[in-house]
């Protein structure tokens, strides 16, 4: 146990693996379903040309909401529930490269740019090809005219509504090999490296310094839980806003087809101006902050419910 501020850091030889795995799955689901619909609409507002059909995030839910539904705000996240073995591949690597950069370094900060960088790197191996099927399922609905690939909606035979179901994710899944064979299921690969290495990269040490810098200014009985719940959105708010540039690269590589990262970003630039680069900000901001607070306050508690038994009595928060 290392000590952060008046903050306590449980690390991973701290931990009853077997615990620590089975509440992980569920924490890391719980947290997809509430934050999936900002997602979406984060991802049409980025591939959106200025604002032709969303002029913001909140226009473009009650938009979204009207026009499909509920539904619409989960289009594909069937498919994106697949990420949760790159979640828990993230977790893994995160703690596994803390303990080893440990032995060289024990400086906080180091060992999280290292460890979030490279959990990162190993999560969006597994994550972008699932990414790819999903944000073209995203943009389906009012969007499918921004994207390559469309799904046929099929009738229901209970209603005479036209609504996409799960089978709409294979359709895609084959338009896109159909097209560009395996490496279209990694097209953007390079443009989510840049984006997330540097987004989890940043988000750890500023969470870690904003928890420490909290624990500071808080009174002593403060729990705290409570400091590094106020600590994950403002790390989060700072990481994505430093990134967001690069992650409007990324949704438009990955939707339009793209296969150049510096053409995409200097048409982009040319079209729409510095300002283009904060597309989708505030939705992924809206993204971000809930997700770290959950993240924050289940991954922590996660933590502590699976501290080793010969441990339990000897931590004091």
């Amino acid at each position: 146990m290392q000590q952060k501020g008046a903050i306590q850091i449980i690390e991973w030889e701290d931990l009853d693996k077997r615990k620590f795995y089975s509440l992980g799955v569920f924490m890391t689901l719980t947290t997809r379903v509430t934050v999936y619909p900002a997602s979406l609409i984060r991802t049409r507002l980025q591939v959106q040309k200025g604002k032709a059909l969303y002029s913001g995030t909140i226009d473009a839910f009650f938009k979204i909401l009207r026009a499909e539904g509920v539904q619409g705000l989960y289009r594909g996240f069937m498919v994106n529930t697949f990420t949760l073995v790159s979640g828990q591949a993230y977790i893994t690597t995160y703690e596994l490269v803390r303990k080893y950069v440990s032995q060289y370094s024990p400086s906080n900060t180091v060992k999280s740019v290292v460890a979030g960088g490279a959990a990162s790197l190993v999560a969006q191996t597994i994550t972008v090809p699932i990414d790819v099927v999903s944000q073209q399922l995203m943009m389906q609905g009012q969007g499918e005219h921004l994207t390559r690939f469309k799904a046929k909606p099929k009738m229901m035979l209970t209603t005479s509504k036209r609504r996409l179901t799960f089978g709409q994710s294979r359709e895609i899944t084959v338009q896109i090999f159909a097209a560009d064979g395996f490496k279209g299921f990694y097209r953007g690969y390079v443009a989510s490296l840049l984006t997330y290495i540097p987004n989890s990269a940043l988000w750890w040490p500023f969470y870690h310094f904003y928890a420490e810098q909290l624990s500071l200014l808080a009174p002593s009985e403060c729990p705290h839980l409570m400091l590094q719940a106020l600590a994950g959105p403002m790390a989060a708010a700072t990481a994505s806003t430093i990134t967001n540039p690069m992650d409007v690269v990324r949704a438009r590589v990955q939707v339009e087809g793209r296969s150049s990262v510096i053409e995409t970003f200097k048409q982009l630039l040319a079209e729409e101006g510095v300002w283009g680069m904060s597309k989708g900000l505030s939705a992924r901001i809206i993204a971000s902050m809930p997700t770290s607070v959950l993240i924050v306050v289940g991954y922590e508690t996660l933590k502590r419910l699976s501290l080793r038994a010969d441990l339990i009595e000897t931590r004091h928060w």
